[in-house]
């Protein structure tokens, strides 16, 4: 850890003892007024002394515990039934399933892509009649 940060430059090169017995505004970002309001509301006047606030160390224990505690039963099924839920609102998002035969997604054939192909309607319609008589000579019909 880089003492540098978290002091003044007034304490700047001095040992552990000595900032713990300096003064609370010995650290970066506490000013005279907030020294002054923990002396008041706290009686902390040193480094040391608002280390070993009663206040400081139970919510330093409850964060260190609240990190490694497992969600209850309740939570965990409230988790579940609320990504079900979502998972419900985004059914285009589930993969096609492959038991139930579709291979591709095509547009059908008699839609015809009216913005990019219409100059060329009559071709595609000629083409097809065509493939369709080619297709039934071929099977005699």
């Amino acid at each position: 850890m880089n003492l540098d940060t978290v002091v003044d430059q007034a304490y700047l090169g001095k040992n552990f003892r000595e900032l713990a017995a300096a003064p609370v505004s010995a650290l970066r970002g506490v000013s005279a007024a907030d020294a002054k309001a923990l002396a008041k509301a706290f009686n902390v006047t040193t480094v040391r002394e608002l280390a070993e606030l009663d206040y400081v160390k139970w919510a330093r224990a409850i964060t260190t515990l609240a990190e490694c505690e497992r969600p209850g039963s309740g939570e965990l099924a409230r988790e579940t039934l609320l990504d079900e839920a979502v998972e419900m609102t985004f059914p285009a998002s589930d993969p096609l399933s492959v038991d139930a035969g579709i291979t591709r997604i095509e547009v059908a054939p008699d839609m015809v892509d009216a913005q990019g192909d219409h100059q060329n309607a009559g071709k595609v319609e000629q083409c097809t009649a065509a493939g369709v008589k080619d297709a039934a000579g071929r099977d005699g019909r």
